[in-house]
C-alpha cells in the first residue's frame, strides 16, 4: 500500500509531466488509444499502466521519468479522500446518479434481468457537446459490463467438500 504522502508527491510528478507537455487529458487519451478518463486515473495512481500501453504514453508525456513509469506500471491502491465528495463537480456526479439511480436500475433490470453493472470491466469518458439551444453540455459516458446475480447452489460452490450422502 502506497502512504499518503508518498502517492501524493508521485501524483504531482505525474500532473508535472502532463502540464509540461501542455496536452489535456483528451489529447493525451487521442494519442494513446485511451479514454481521457483513464489517462486521468493513470495520472491520478488510480489505474495501472500496461507495458504495452507505456511507450504510448511515454511518447505522449516526454517528462514521464523512468522511475515514474515503473511506479505507473505498479498495481494501485486504488482509494479517495472523504472529502472529496464535497468537490461540487464530484457531489453534483453523486447527486445525479442518487436522483437517476433507482430508475437507472429498474431499467437495467427490465433490459438484462437482475444483475449490475461492472466498475471493474468498465470504460468511462468525459466528452463536450453543443446541446440545441447552442450551449455546451457536459457527456458522461458509464460503459461497464452487465453481472447478472447467480442462484447461490451449494454444488457449485468449489471451496466446500462435496457432500457424501450414504
Amino acid at each position: 500500500m502506497e502512504e499518503s504522502g508518498v502517492m501524493a508527491a508521485a501524483v504531482r510528478r505525474l500532473m508535472a509531466a502532463k502540464a509540461e507537455s501542455g496536452k489535456s487529458f483528451s489529447d493525451v487519451a487521442a494519442e494513446t488509444g485511451l479514454t481521457n478518463v483513464y489517462v486521468a486515473q493513470l495520472l491520478r495512481r488510480q489505474a495501472q499502466l500496461k507495458p504495452d500501453t507505456a511507450p504510448k504514453l511515454r511518447a505522449a508525456l516526454p517528462a514521464l521519468t523512468d522511475d515514474l513509469v515503473d511506479l505507473m506500471m505498479q498495481p494501485p491502491f486504488r482509494s479517495y479522500h472523504p472529502d472529496i465528495a464535497h468537490e461540487p463537480a464530484i457531489y453534483r456526479l453523486n447527486e445525479a446518479v442518487m436522483h437517476f439511480g433507482e430508475s437507472i436500475k429498474e431499467i437495467i433490470n427490465e433490459d438484462f434481468g437482475d444483475g449490475i453493472m461492472s466498475a471493474i470491466d468498465f470504460y468511462c469518458s468525459v466528452d463536450k457537446v453543443q446541446g440545441a439551444d447552442g450551449k455546451d453540455r457536459v457527456v458522461v459516458t458509464f460503459d461497464g459490463k452487465y453481472l447478472p446475480y447467480t442462484e447461490q447452489k451449494s454444488e457449485h460452490m468449489m471451496s466446500r467438500p462435496a457432500s457424501k450422502t450414504s
